[in-house]
């Protein structure tokens, strides 16, 4: 039976929770303003009631506190991570589109493509046109054609800028990577010393989803929350909660206090993907070496839109069936002057992409680089392209790959990677900076090599004409002009049939009993043409023409008047057939063909790209931008503190907390009386 003072105890219990009540309101309106912050509330239930044995049966015992708890719906938390990882993502690529839309522009305000290659194939070439024999106009035609170089050259400067603008962001991410999971890591520890003693850690629990919020948008996430159970009564929960966060396709961040690290790692010289790549590209690895997969296509977030701005490829990667494994030996010479010979394996590749059957779109380190041999890794130094007709007049081409020494790769290459796959980098499905070098480079190789041959086949007076366009070496080279490439004939991979057609008629001026058709066969078989590039290599090609190093022959620029203007020697001065096939590169598409257009509207095809790949991230960016906002205004429906509500609930528990406190005045009076006046 209940004491006489047990209603005290009762009306007590009251002000106990309307006290809380309270101040937890209190504190919602303090933190209206507060980011990440969780409306809380306090949870109450009745006491457990007093059995009696009266007719009346059990006695109330008041209320009891049980927690002060976050409002929270996690549901929306992981819908709004998911989603953020897209804003992320989307919002790298619009920024970086921007940037590569800027340097293509031609708006009046800088001079573009489109102004600089009109100043030289319609004002340059309507002056020669009119005196292809006068010098001064020769001279402005060399200095248009070099206006072109430099525009490419500072294209290929943006370029590389943003490149390495990207790769140091992917570092500054991975960084942050680093430190929110650490915090993160710290938090899951505080929450769970608080929470095993049966108090909710809501402060802590929201930091780490605010934490959260800001780590989705770098890399997408995985989040997992499971209660820890007592080791010995599997039934019965600790109260601490095991919180574990996976990213890239399910590689573990964070599990509970602890998270593993990540690490840049800039690439060497000899670990070029692309012909273009800038130095000390970043690859990213755990803190056990094991390497992270930036090309998953579960990685999301920023680090995927910064990823592919860098390393985007447009899926034209190297790729294909390994032939043949042999050995090659390379005889180099040493700074002192003796020589070393030296004994690599090689590889032999067939292909049959587009992008690596023309040469001019071909994207293969010229450096060195890495090649996968059936999922093994290989160091190489050089490669060797290699065109020929096969007995049913059908081009084949192959790569082989010369493998670097022994200090880099452990292990010889044995005969069992023959039918195997064979990979130089990632097909990365997106227009980057690499698509846009390679696009430049293809377009400039294809110019260059149509429009010197028609030079070269002409006059300047009574000397043979020489190739305008050219690319400057590194270094100045003795057996180079002036330190510029030369590109022989033999290097022509693009001459394949014209090549075995001379070696036809030379097969039947050698054999007058030959027929054709066996002169052709055997044409086809003895004609192959071979271009070589990367380490130790000293033929050039066009190969080696790239936007960075795009320039006009030093001759022609010193002495204008080499410039040919006629076919044939002995035409006269004012003859300018020559100069009209010129003019014919740039407006026929017959002539020369870039994706499907003429040689002048080279910037039509790449503003295209540029167009498409903007409004795609625009678009995308704005609506999961928009999904992200209507999410986290659903959250805040749900946990956000409203300023009406807390008003309302602050007069409530005030009332609560008056009439407690009324209860307690009024059984004071009762029990003064009783305990005064009847002495009970």
């Amino acid at each position: 039976m209940p004491s006489q003072f047990f209603g005290l105890t009762i009306a007590y219990t009251g002000l106990l929770a309307s006290n809380a009540a309270l101040n937890t309101t209190s504190n919602n309106i303090a933190n209206v303003q507060t980011e990440g912050f969780s409306r809380q509330q306090v949870t109450q239930q009745a006491s457990n009631a007093l059995r009696v044995f009266q007719t009346y049966g059990c006695a109330g015992a008041g209320v009891e506190t049980l927690a002060i708890e976050r409002i929270r719906d996690e549901f929306y938390d992981y819908r709004y991570w998911n989603n953020n990882a897209k804003v992320g993502e989307y919002g790298q690529k619009q920024y970086y589109m921007q940037q590569i839309e800027s340097y293509f522009d031609d708006n009046g305000k800088n001079a573009g493509f489109k102004t600089v290659f009109d100043q030289m194939i319609v004002t340059g070439m309507e002056e020669l046109l009119k005196n292809p024999n006068s010098v001064p106009t020769k001279e402005q035609f060399v200095g248009y054609a070099g206006s072109l170089a430099e525009y490419f050259n500072g294209v290929a400067g943006n370029l590389e800028k943003l490149q390495k603008d990207t790769n140091l962001e992917i570092k500054v991410k991975i960084d942050e990577i680093n430190s929110l999971a650490g915090e993160i890591a710290t938090l899951n520890k505080q929450i769970n010393t608080i929470e095993l003693t049966g108090v909710n850690a809501n402060e802590l629990r929201d930091r780490r989803t605010l934490l959260m919020d800001q780590l989705s948008q770098i890399v997408d996430v995985d989040v997992t929350e499971t209660k820890i159970a007592d080791a010995n009564n599997p039934d019965r929960e600790t109260g601490g909660s095991r919180f574990i966060v996976r990213i890239a396709g399910g590689q573990v961040l964070i599990d509970g206090n602890n998270y593993n690290s990540l690490e840049c790692v800039a690439r060497s010289s000899h670990e070029k993907v692309h012909q273009t790549d800038i130095d000390g590209l970043y690859d990213v690895y755990w803190a056990d070496g094991s390497k992270l997969n930036l090309y998953s296509g579960a990685l999301g977030g920023a680090l995927r839109g910064l990823v592919e701005m860098r390393d985007g490829n447009n899926g034209e990667n190297f790729s294909g069936v390994i032939q043949d494994i042999g050995t090659e030996t390379i005889t180099t010479t040493k700074p002192d002057g003796t020589t070393q010979t030296t004994t690599h394996d090689t590889v032999t590749i067939e292909v049959d992409k587009h992008y690596l059957k023309d040469l001019n779109k071909c994207n293969l380190s010229d450096q060195g680089g890495v090649i996968s041999l059936g999922n093994k890794d290989y160091y190489y130094d050089s490669w060797e392209y290699s065109i020929r007709y096969d007995e049913n007049g059908n081009e084949v081409v192959s790569y082989k790959f010369i493998l670097s020494d022994s200090e880099l790769n452990t292990s010889h290459v044995t005969n069992d990677r023959v039918g195997k796959t064979a990979t130089v980098g990632t097909a990365l499905n997106y227009q980057g900076v690499p698509y846009y070098m390679s696009q430049m480079n293809e377009w400039i190789r294809t110019f260059s090599q149509k429009f010197n041959d028609i030079l070269v086949s002409g006059y300047a007076g009574d000397i043979p004409g020489i190739e305008l366009f050219t690319a400057n070496k590194v270094t100045e080279d003795a057996a180079s002009q002036n330190g510029q490439y030369l590109f022989p004939d033999a290097t022509r991979y693009d001459k394949l049939a014209e090549k075995v057609e001379a070696r036809k008629k030379e097969l039947m001026a050698q054999n007058p009993g030959m027929t054709e058709a066996d002169a052709e066969k055997q044409a086809r078989q003895d004609t192959v043409i071979k271009v070589q590039v990367g380490k130790n290599v000293t033929q050039d090609s066009y190969y080696v023409m790239k936007a960075q190093n795009f320039d006009i022959s030093n001759t022609l620029e010193n002495d204008p008047s080499r410039l040919a203007t006629k076919k044939k020697q002995g035409d006269g001065v004012e003859q300018n057939d020559l100069l009209k096939d010129l003019q014919k590169l740039a407006t026929d598409k017959d002539k020369m063909s870039f994706r499907g257009s003429s040689a002048s509207e080279f910037l039509q095809g790449i503003l295209a790209d540029v167009a498409l790949n903007m409004k795609r991230a625009n678009t995308f960016y704005q609506s999961f931008r928009d999904v992200a906002g209507s999410i986290d205004t659903q959250r805040l429906s749900i946990s956000g503190v409203d300023e009406d509500e807390e008003a309302v609930n602050l007069v409530r528990y005030q009332n609560g907390y008056n009439l407690a406190s009324k209860m307690v005045q009024t059984l004071t009076e009762i029990y003064d009386r009783l305990i005064l006046q009847t002495g009970v």
